[in-house]
């Protein structure tokens, strides 16, 4: 597998590693505001998942989330690196749970934002998985997609529907990826079609890694009920309510992602995130972001 990932140096080269992992159908261009705000305390590491953006995935690699865990582990090892805290949205917040379960990572904290962590509820819980093994296993369903989503309206249409309204910049990312990366459609139906969380969501209970819940109360995408949720799973997470934001919280502005980054340290106790200066006077001129591609050993075109 060839790795495409984003890194964000911090002023001193010990500082801790923050890995932030993006959700599904997205890639790391989903930290473009978060990211900055992180490197003025960590070294941050945001890769695209596997069958995602530029990340180089075999057409036979399998992609449940044990095996996407696993990967992004091996990553882990490859770059030496044992991240500190651990921000994923959406999708990405199951796969830093399997990897803490699992022991691949420890660190002090998870950060979940709207994490998509269990089951629809329901008939579309029961069904979703068998519907999307079927759509996955067409071979003109991503060609189709991608031809559809090159409408203009389209991708426009797709972001309304999470309750966020985002910048031009990060509309232009997700055209991008939607309608011009063939590869990034089919990846993002086989990670769907392989993705079952009831083995998670049985071994929710024993987490040992600290849990914190970020919360749109405007997310369409992900009912704001599904945090809660969690906790019944997880009676020691924390939840917090970013009022007015939508599914993409961290992708609005560069206000919301300050947001998301203080509530971040307003949470977590260990004495860096107790001293850390709020995101929201930090400003935003920060180091732009190295790639790197773990296919070539150079850096990788954006």
């Amino acid at each position: 597998m060839g790795w495409h990932v984003q890194r964000w140096a911090a002023a001193d080269s010990r500082a801790p590693v923050a890995l932030l992992l993006h959700g599904t159908g997205s890639s790391s261009h989903t930290w473009r505001h978060v990211a900055p705000l992180l490197a003025t305390h960590y070294q941050v590491l945001a890769p695209d998942l596997p069958g995602h953006a530029f990340t180089q995935t075999p057409r036979t690699q399998a992609l449940s989330l044990p095996t996407v865990a696993a990967a992004l582990a091996d990553l882990l090892q490859q770059l030496s690196l044992q991240p500190t805290l651990v921000l994923a949205h959406s999708a990405g917040a199951a796969v830093a749970l399997r990897m803490a379960l699992d022991g691949h990572i420890r660190p002090e904290l998870i950060g979940s934002i709207n994490g998509a962590i269990l089951p629809p509820p329901g008939a579309v819980g029961r069904w979703l998985l068998p519907a999307a093994r079927v759509v996955a296993g067409n071979p003109l369903v991503a060609p189709l997609f991608s031809s559809w989503a090159r409408s203009p309206w389209a991708t426009r249409r797709l972001l309304n529907g999470t309750g966020s309204s985002i910048d031009a910049a990060g509309e232009r990312c997700y055209e991008h990826l939607l309608a011009q990366h063939g590869s990034h459609a089919a990846g993002t139906l086989r990670l769907l079609s392989s993705w079952d969380l009831a083995p998670l969501v049985a071994d929710l209970p024993a987490l040992q890694t600290p849990l914190l819940l970020l919360v749109g109360d405007q997310d369409r995408t992900i009912t704001p009920a599904h945090a809660q949720q969690v906790q019944r799973h997880v009676p020691t997470a924390r939840r917090v309510v970013l009022a007015g934001g939508g599914h993409l919280v961290h992708e609005e502005d560069a206000g919301t992602a300050a947001r998301v980054v203080d509530s971040i340290n307003a949470h977590w106790m260990a004495p860096r995130a107790a001293h850390a200066k709020p995101a929201a006077q930090a400003g935003l001129a920060a180091r732009a972001p190295r790639d790197i591609d773990t296919n070539r050993g150079r850096p990788a075109r954006p």
